[in-house]
């Protein structure tokens, strides 16, 4: 059977990295879990799934380049938490969402011991796949995936998203064939409203900078000196330049998993 497009389709993201301060990890992960992750974004207007994924001290070793502007030290952002927004359902959602976290802010349900290390919403550019019948990205987050890379570019200057778009579309066949890498989507940040909680890090580079996500059949630590190699090659292209390559694994729903891991 062939590939088929359905009308249930994802059109943007929530992207957002944060560190639990030393000492509550554990308390964290179980306000984030059992709570926030529910009640200040799975309930919201048009989303159509949510997942966690965590970078352990070992995996954040691995992350490069070490001068990144997406993130405040290269190594910031133990947990990452992606969801999926329906199409033509992004400015309901992100109204529904500033009003949430204000309530639950003022209800006493935020988590004050945490940092924010990158947190943005996103719109979808394109995506790509590495088999002819492919899981779609719609399912992307519920498929259990065992990795998950984030790849920022940089648009070079006088580079379009156009252009840029059509490389991707150029290399990547070639890049994903034979690998463990499932499919990657690729999105732009739109910027944050002016009513978002302050403690979310504004982000001057957004509007020019690609954010790719790279699914994984695998554990991304066996596949990163491809990675390594495919960042040479997008620098070397003269479209861009990778400011962000960070490699995670999925959280285990309902335990407190990797918490003891997070710091080297």
């Amino acid at each position: 059977m062939s590939f088929k497009e359905y009308p249930i389709r994802v059109g943007s993201m929530l992207f957002t990295a944060v560190d639990p301060e030393r000492g509550h990890e554990v308390g964290y992960n179980r306000w984030y879990e059992r709570d926030h992750y529910y009640a200040g974004c799975m309930i919201g207007p048009g989303m159509l799934a949510g997942s966690r994924w965590v970078a352990t001290a070992d995996l954040k070793a691995l992350r490069f380049p070490a001068d990144s502007d997406v993130v405040p030290d290269i190594e910031a952002g133990s947990y990452v938490a992606i969801y999926w927004i329906n199409d033509g359902q992004f400015d309901e959602w992100n109204a529904w969402a500033v009003d949430q976290v204000n309530w639950l802010y003022g209800n006493d349900r935020g988590f004050q011991h945490r940092i924010h290390a990158h947190t943005g919403m996103y719109l979808h550019d394109s995506r790509w796949y590495r088999d002819e019948d492919p899981v779609p990205l719609e399912l992307a987050l519920d498929r259990n995936y065992q990795g998950l890379v984030s790849l920022a570019v940089q648009r070079a200057e006088g580079t379009t998203q156009e252009d840029l778009e059509a490389w991707f579309s150029a290399q990547l066949p070639d890049f994903l064939k034979g690998s463990p890498i499932a499919s990657v989507a690729a999105w732009t940040a739109v910027p944050l409203k002016d009513d978002a909680p302050a403690f979310v890090p504004r982000d001057p580079n957004a509007a020019t900078r690609s954010m790719q996500l790279y699914f994984l059949e695998g554990d991304p630590r066996e596949s990163w000196d491809a990675f390594k190699q495919w960042a040479e090659r997008i620098d070397a292209s003269g479209i861009g330049r990778v400011t962000f390559c960070a490699p995670w694994i999925p959280t285990v729903v309902g335990t407190d998993k990797y918490t003891d891991e997070l710091w080297g």
